[in-house]
């Protein structure tokens, strides 16, 4: 089956982490590369502004409108996804201790969760609220196609933890769709998208779930985004391109950039929404690039925020 090739959109640089910032004089190998910087998980707080963590290092930063990046936080851990509640607090996902709750106001964080029915967690990689505000997050750890066992939960607003996956090769970003009786799940190392409907029985969490796009080069699919129409934003880290697809999967648009081949996570952001921003490791960039949609909201005047 053939479909007609996507609209190709060039991304800019929006930023780039400083070298003041960076870990110059400690870098260390990671995926195949020495790196001194590996930025992921941007993300709009409440009040418009852009964070983004660095994985190897522990790093927050926060860009101003111009850019200018900000070291907030420096501590002992390996964030990966970070999405702020409807009260303005960020929730990290963190490799090394699970669950983190980032406080920006008073730069400071604490652990959440650390561990799923007695077992600690193997590696947290990203998360997303749904519109009453239970979070949903993928436990990476090392799994791939040699062993199929990372975990995608989902944290009620009421404390209750439930798993609701425990077989996706390296499950990784993860959004729900404008309905939120969806769930897409980024699977890594199987190269694909699947498809997760919830609550489709009511015995079971989920039920048929499926591919709903198959991938191919690269290193696999990484952090996702949803519009408010339903195009899915997929990340194709190691292709250095950001692929959307419309409701039905077809590849409707390609952000493609020269900056590097890491295109890790995005999120839609600027005044109007229709901005997306994409971060690369390899160049230690934020890049940016316009739409014609813009994103779907996380939040509702209703959410409130989830509770152990």
């Amino acid at each position: 089956m053939f479909f007609p090739l996507p609209t190709v959109i060039q991304a800019e640089v929006f930023s780039r982490i400083p070298d003041e910032l960076r870990q110059l004089d400690k870098p260390v190998r990671m995926h195949g590369r020495v790196r001194n910087s590996c930025i992921e998980g941007p993300s709009f707080d409440l009040e418009g502004n852009l964070y983004c963590v660095d994985i190897v290092y522990g790093n927050i930063y926060r860009f101003d409108p111009q850019g200018r990046a900000q070291a907030v936080l420096r501590y002992d851990g390996h964030p990966n996804g970070l999405k702020f509640d409807s009260t303005g607090m960020g929730f990290i996902a963190d490799a090394k201790h699970g669950l983190m709750r980032f406080d920006p106001r008073k730069a400071t964080i604490e652990p959440y969760l650390a561990s799923a029915f007695g077992e600690p967690f193997r590696g947290l990689n990203d998360l997303v609220f749904d519109l009453q505000g239970n979070l949903y997050f993928t436990d990476q750890g090392q799994s791939g196609l040699q062993r199929p066992d990372g975990r995608v939960f989902k944290l009620g607003v009421d404390g209750r933890l439930e798993r609701l996956l425990d077989n996706v090769p390296s499950p990784n970003g993860l959004v729900l769709n404008v309905a939120e009786d969806t769930l897409f799940v980024a699977a890594t190392r199987g190269n694909a998208v699947w498809r997760v409907p919830l609550h489709l029985f009511e015995a079971e969490a989920v039920a048929r779930v499926g591919i709903f796009v198959q991938m191919s080069g690269g290193s696999g699919p990484d952090g996702m985004a949803m519009s408010q129409e339903g195009h899915l934003v997929v990340a194709h880290v190691g292709m250095g391109a950001v692929w959307i697809f419309d409701r039905k999967g077809i590849p409707v648009y390609k952000i493609e950039t020269d900056v590097g081949n890491e295109t890790t996570n995005v999120a839609f952001g600027g005044p109007d929404g229709r901005t997306l921003y994409i971060t690369e490791t390899e160049s230690g960039s934020v890049l940016r690039a316009r739409l014609p949609f813009a994103g779907k909201s996380m939040y509702s005047h209703a959410a409130t925020t989830v509770s152990r």
